[in-house]
């Protein structure tokens, strides 16, 4: 039970004891004892709700929500796919390898899920799972850290990241594609230690969605996210997952957020998954799957940054 604060004008007891009198003096003096069933400060408990809808969620620009909305200009009824994580379908068995359409997997992205994105088979190649950061849930991200590496990454422009005060993790980045590794964060308010999926997607959301009104100061550095800067030109700069994850999430509306990291294979060394890796477990669970080469195109096709793409 919580300790609670009495009143000074709070009566003794009507023996007016010594004991009661020090209980007095000791609940007014002492911070009152962590309660978990006591109600949350107003700030932690806006900052922890789960998202339910997209109503309200635009692109800095003011795109409306949804993929639909940016090929015909209306706003659409999105429907999200209620925050939950994947669950196994009963896939027929494929003849043959193919990426799924683009399109399906804007609308899929839209709606909240997760795609499985591949990048060149001479560059990384590997797979990510990627969905929007304002959107993920405690659930979807307990899943996210189940199938992957677990080392969660957040691809943020970085406008949003100069605004949060997160700066480089290194001044000389040697790393081989050159990501562009942050100092990682944490969000102060409803969280613990910061690694629990709870505390993961509480931060992520808060990182994401400028408009929750997270300030610096409201983020413990070093933390358990770990945000990446994305390069402003995204796919059509560098063909990495990180300016994938921004992309996606513009290209359908959403903040600027993409939250990604590595699939990795279920067996006793726990290897990254490749192409057709990708492809079973993307069929298995019911998730899109596409690679960087189809969205440099389609946005390529949309009209685009025009330039060179880099290999990095």
């Amino acid at each position: 039970m919580c300790m609670c604060r009495r009143s000074l004008s709070t009566p003794l007891s009507a023996s007016g004891s010594h004991k009661s009198l020090h209980q007095l003096i000791l609940a007014l003096a002492l911070p009152a004892r962590y309660d978990p069933m006591a109600p949350a400060p107003l700030k932690a408990m806006s900052a922890a709700a789960e998202p339910t809808s997209l109503n309200g969620l635009h692109s800095a620009n003011g795109v409306p929500n949804g993929y639909s909305a940016l090929k015909h200009g209306t706003t659409p009824p999105v429907t999200l796919s209620a925050g939950t994580a994947p669950s196994l379908v009963d896939a027929p068995l494929r003849t043959a390898f193919a990426f799924d359409p683009i399109e399906d997997a804007l609308a899929a992205f839209a709606r909240g899920e997760f795609l499985v994105v591949v990048d060149d088979e001479n560059r990384e190649n590997e797979g990510d799972l990627i969905m929007s950061g304002s959107l993920v849930t405690t659930q979807q991200m307990a899943w996210m850290i189940k199938y992957t590496s677990g080392y969660i990454c957040l691809s943020l422009p970085s406008e949003r990241l100069e605004e949060l005060h997160v700066p480089m993790m290194v001044p000389n980045n040697t790393e081989r594609h050159r990501t562009a590794y942050t100092i990682t964060a944490d969000y102060k308010h409803g969280t613990s230690t910061g690694i629990s999926a709870h505390d993961r997607a509480l931060t992520t959301r808060q990182l994401s969605t400028p408009s929750l009104g997270a300030t610096p100061e409201d983020f413990t550095r070093p933390g358990h996210m770990v945000p990446l800067r994305a390069r402003s030109g995204g796919v059509l700069e560098r063909r990495g997952h990180t300016e994938a994850g921004v992309d996606l999430c513009r290209l359908t509306g959403q903040p600027a957020a993409g939250l990604l990291c590595e699939l990795v294979n279920d067996d006793a060394e726990g290897t990254m998954a490749r192409r057709d890796d990708c492809r079973a477990f993307a069929d298995r669970w019911g998730l899109k799957m596409i690679s960087i080469d189809q969205l440099v195109e389609h946005r390529r096709q949309i009209g685009g940054q025009e330039g060179a793409v880099a290999e990095a």
